[in-house]
């Protein structure tokens, strides 16, 4: 199964912003136990480089670690180089998608219109994230997803359990889910850790469910 394959399989991929490298593996932990193996760390995090290290060194075989927010080639280098095997980004910088695909990890760039959907696939994109996904919903990616079926697209950005089974009916491969999913501004203790990961496996539920119909 390739790392493309993984991710759509898991369905979900745990959007994580201002984890601390002191609880980022609770909270991997929580999310692999709930069904949702795959991780974004967003670079803005304070010692990102280190969290992404101590995650891939600890779980690299039970989670896929990636890097997020990514907006450059120099900063994608660096995530990959920390063991990141995929990079998110929220625009299309042909630079960064090179420099992702050069070291041989998914390159995944934001796009919202269809030219800048076809433009990121076409310079190299394993998968799209279409953000934000909440500006025009679940109805969009269906009419994005009808003259472009060949290009695997992942709303990211207001996906919500509410209207995640609406985005897979309308051709989405996979969603990014952010602060509805992990809120790092709650205390990471023992009960938070036992709702993430309740949280994780209603989200991978209701995308498996979704994927039925």
């Amino acid at each position: 199964m390739t790392l493309l394959d993984q991710i759509k399989e898991t369905g979900i991929v745990a959007v994580i912003r201002g984890a601390s490298t002191e609880n980022i593996i609770p909270i991997a932990k929580a999310l692999k136990n709930g069904g949702v193996t795959a991780l974004e760390i967003t670079v803005e995090t304070p010692r990102v480089l280190s969290a992404i290290e101590k995650l891939s060194a600890e779980l690299g075989d039970e989670v896929i670690v990636g890097a997020g927010t990514v907006l450059d080639p120099e900063t994608a280098r660096a995530t990959i180089m920390a063991g990141a095997k995929f990079v998110f980004s929220p625009t299309v910088n042909k630079e960064t998608i090179k420099m992702t695909k050069r070291y041989g990890v998914l390159s995944i760039p934001g796009a919202l219109t269809p030219t800048e959907i076809l433009t990121a696939y076409e310079n190299g994109a394993d998968l799209i994230k279409v953000f934000p996904a909440n500006v025009f919903g679940p109805k969009y990616l269906k009419d994005i997803h009808g003259p472009l079926p060949q290009i695997p697209l992942m709303p990211t950005g207001g996906v919500s359990l509410e209207n995640i089974g609406d985005f897979v009916r309308a051709g989405a491969v996979a969603a990014g889910v952010g602060t509805s999913l992990v809120n790092t501004k709650r205390e990471i203790n023992e009960q938070y850790l036992a709702e993430l990961e309740q949280t994780a496996r209603s989200y991978h539920q209701a995308f498996k469910e979704a994927q039925k119909k």
